[in-house]
C-alpha cells in the first residue's frame, strides 16, 4: 500500500513539476531587452492579492499555454500588492498599470517596448482579461491580438 501512495505522489510531483517551467520575469528592464533579443512581445501580468485565480488555474498553469507562451512571448508579471518589492519598483508597476488602463485584476496586455537614452517606450498590442473558455480559447484570443490579420 505504501509502496502504490509513493509511487503516486512521486508521479504526482513531476506532472505538477513539468506544469510549473513558466519563466515569470518581474524586472520590467530584464523583460525588456530578452523581449527585444528574442523579437517576442511581452505578455504582462498585473495581478495583486485576492485577484481571482480563474486566469491561473485555467490558463496559465496548463501544457499548452506554457507551449504557446515559450514560442510566442515574454512573460512579465507585476504583482501590485507584493510587499517584497521596493517603493521605486511599486512606483513603476503603478504607472504601468495606469498608462496601459488596467482597471481589473488579473489582466493580460501585450505590448513591444524600446529603451533609448534610458527612456521606455511601449508600444501597446492589445489586452485580455479572462474569459470562460480555458486555454485554447485564450490563446486564441491572444493569437489574434499578436497576429492582427
Amino acid at each position: 500500500m505504501s509502496r502504490k501512495l509513493l509511487t503516486l505522489l512521486l508521479f504526482l510531483t513531476v506532472c505538477l513539476a513539468e506544469s510549473q517551467n513558466l519563466e515569470w520575469k518581474t524586472d520590467m528592464t530584464d523583460a525588456i531587452n530578452v523581449s527585444n533579443e528574442q523579437r517576442k512581445p511581452l505578455l504582462i501580468l498585473f495581478t495583486a492579492a485576492g485577484a481571482p485565480e480563474t486566469l491561473q488555474n485555467e490558463v496559465f498553469k496548463t501544457a499548452d499555454f506554457e507551449k504557446w507562451s515559450k514560442k510566442n512571448v515574454i512573460l512579465v508579471r507585476l504583482d501590485l500588492s507584493d510587499p517584497n518589492i521596493d517603493s521605486e519598483i511599486r512606483e513603476q508597476n503603478l504607472r504601468l498599470k495606469n498608462a496601459f488602463g488596467i482597471e481589473n485584476f488579473p489582466e493580460v496586455c501585450y505590448a513591444s517596448a524600446t529603451i533609448r537614452k534610458g527612456k521606455t517606450n511601449f508600444n501597446t498590442l492589445g489586452k485580455l482579461a479572462y474569459n470562460s473558455g480555458g486555454v485554447k480559447t485564450w490563446i486564441t484570443d491572444s493569437d489574434l491580438i499578436l497576429n492582427p490579420e
